[in-house]
């Protein structure tokens, strides 16, 4: 496995961009495509040699993950992409085969790649070090589903993740376990939001997470948005006209 930068650095996708990562061996495969960048197209292309990129395997349809995959196919045509709806249950990449688990959360069409020989699972952003991940509720994103992708994916107590964004994840079980004591966490700093009449996640953001980069915000409002979402998943809360309120 060789890790390739898509050098597409900025506040959203943290000081190294996005991480895409490169399975050489019978099946020369690519995890996520990056964004079409020059220079991470020539990674690819020095590290596969005399080889051809056989496969393409997507995580989700996010931009920053799937936005370059036009070049590669024009690069390499012959290449198979393999995304949510492809129907199989797993794959070959590499010299090995790896498990298509079907993760939502972060996004409705989100996948994670499993490869049961090395112990390796290839999460998207599922998860990262050194920050949380958004749940755009409005954009498909599902708070609830994301908790409970979580806990399936610790279940399979995978040696490493390896994620879209940031470095490689040793300790999987202590990741997730900090995860879901976070969302916890901030289920109840928005419980505690709405019964001191808040109603909106904008007004909420401030109290929450205090002083943000502007580039942030919405995604801020996105998640605390995907909290209430939930909370009216479980009739706990409920929305009106005068925006939200405690059921």
């Amino acid at each position: 496995m060789l890790l390739l930068h898509a050098n597409n650095a900025s506040p959203w996708t943290g000081p190294s961009g996005n991480n895409t990562y490169l399975l050489r061996g019978r099946v020369p495969a690519l995890i996520d495509a990056g964004v079409g960048d020059g220079d991470h197209l020539r990674s690819i292309e020095s590290a596969l040699g005399q080889q051809v990129l056989a496969r393409v395997l997507i995580t989700h349809g996010h931009p920053d993950h799937v936005g370059g995959l036009d070049k590669l196919l024009e690069r390499w045509p012959s290449a198979d992409v393999i995304r949510f709806g492809h129907g199989s249950s797993d794959v070959a990449a590499g010299d090995a085969r790896v498990r298509i688990l079907h993760t939502p959360g972060h996004a409705p069409d989100h996948l994670c790649f499993f490869d049961e020989e090395s112990n390796d699972l290839y999460c998207g952003d599922l998860a990262r070090m050194g920050g949380s991940i958004v749940i755009p509720a409005s954009k498909g994103g599902n708070l609830r589903q994301y908790l409970e992708s979580l806990t399936r994916v610790r279940a399979l107590e995978p040696g490493r993740l390896l994620p879209g964004h940031g470095p490689i994840v040793d300790d999987p079980a202590a990741l997730i376990d900090e995860y879901l004591r976070h969302r916890a966490q901030r289920e109840e700093e928005v419980i505690a939001a709405l019964r001191d009449g808040l109603t909106t996640p904008e007004q909420m953001v401030p109290r929450i997470y205090g002083a943000l980069n502007p580039a942030l915000s919405a995604a801020a409002a996105d998640s605390v948005l995907a909290h209430l979402v939930k909370l009216h998943e479980e009739q706990r809360a409920f929305v009106g006209d005068d925006g939200w309120r405690l059921s």
